[in-house]
């Protein structure tokens, strides 16, 4: 039988006024009878009607997570923090893996939209998504442009390149690939490429571009290439193992960069150089943007960049 706010009240020894005082952090009460509150509603696996409270104005206190999938280690592990991080703001979440179709991510916000959460944080890679322009409720993107009304938190893709550049030419390859895996929008994930073409043009040096989406990287790897720029660690990865196939050792026949730089992938590959995209501070920035706009709907809230950080062995 599902627990009622009155159950709550009576195992607490406090009035029903006293519970929902609790739940809806409202008004002067001691610590003491907030503890004994909560000790009920965890004994009675009491959970508060979100809909409810949000047919009455109040906060739902539920935040709307909608990634592309939670495959790739940096989207589980920045989808962690966030859950983390929320749950100390009072928080609770709900997670959406978009798994990079449209149809999937239209369902997804109808659904968050339904069950009235206060606010969404998109690492969406469907860009084309018209319920974005439309929605009034508040959300930040991750990385990625979404809608003239939605505020981007990013790292700093530009810096990046640029890092991954140097970490190359620090290390005087001769012939560099660089893997491009970019949309078409204005996102800020475009500055990465940039940051990797302005950094080569300043030092007078060519490169391959190769299309992520049509190059057989079997057929492509080893080749002439000593450099290669990857689009993310696993692809990075994964060019690494041809070249280990092929006898040749990173980081002395050749050098690769990744990109993303999760700690799963730093703690069971430390030998792959990689550009770090640091997950704390990007929750916390996603988090603090996301409140402004939830307590100033009203407001225009700027755009963030979180700079970056290299990782390479030994260093």
């Amino acid at each position: 039988m599902v627990a009622k706010l009155k159950d709550v009240a009576q195992l607490a020894g406090v009035s029903v006024t006293t519970v929902s005082r609790v739940i809806n952090n409202y008004g002067s009460l001691s610590e003491k009878t907030i503890k004994k509150v909560h000790a009920a509603m965890r004994e009675l696996n009491y959970q508060p009607n979100a809909l409810a409270r949000a047919m009455q104005g109040k906060p739902s206190k539920f935040i709307g997570l909608i990634f592309p999938n939670l495959i790739n280690p940096f989207f589980a592990e920045l989808v962690n923090e966030l859950e983390r991080q929320l749950f100390i703001k009072g928080y609770k979440t709900i997670i959406a893996s978009s798994a990079e179709n449209p149809e999937i991510e239209h369902d997804y916000l109808n659904m968050l939209m339904a069950n009235q959460v206060d606010g969404i944080i998109s690492g969406s890679h469907n860009l084309d998504i018209k319920e974005y322009h439309q929605i009034k409720a508040p959300i930040v993107s991750f990385d990625r442009y979404l809608a003239d009304n939605i505020p981007i938190v990013s790292a700093d893709s530009y810096q990046g390149g640029q890092l991954a550049t140097q970490y190359l030419l620090d290390h005087q390859v001769r012939r560099i690939a660089v893997m491009v895996d970019e949309d078409q929008s204005v996102s800020p994930t475009v500055n990465r490429l940039q940051g990797v073409v302005d950094y080569l043009g300043r030092h007078h040096r060519s490169f391959d571009p190769l299309d992520a989406h049509q190059v057989d990287l079997v057929n492509v790897f080893p080749g002439i290439y000593d450099g290669v720029i990857a689009s993310n660690d696993v692809q990075a990865l994964r060019i690494a193992n041809i070249y280990h196939q092929a006898g040749l050792k990173l980081n002395q026949d050749y050098f690769l960069t990744g990109y993303n730089g999760s700690t799963l992938i730093r703690q069971t590959n430390p030998e792959l150089p990689t550009v770090i995209q640091p997950i704390t501070e990007l929750s916390a920035k996603l988090i603090s943007t996301l409140m402004t706009r939830i307590t100033s709907p009203q407001a225009t809230v700027p755009s963030a960049v979180v700079p970056v950080q290299f990782y390479a062995p030994g260093e």
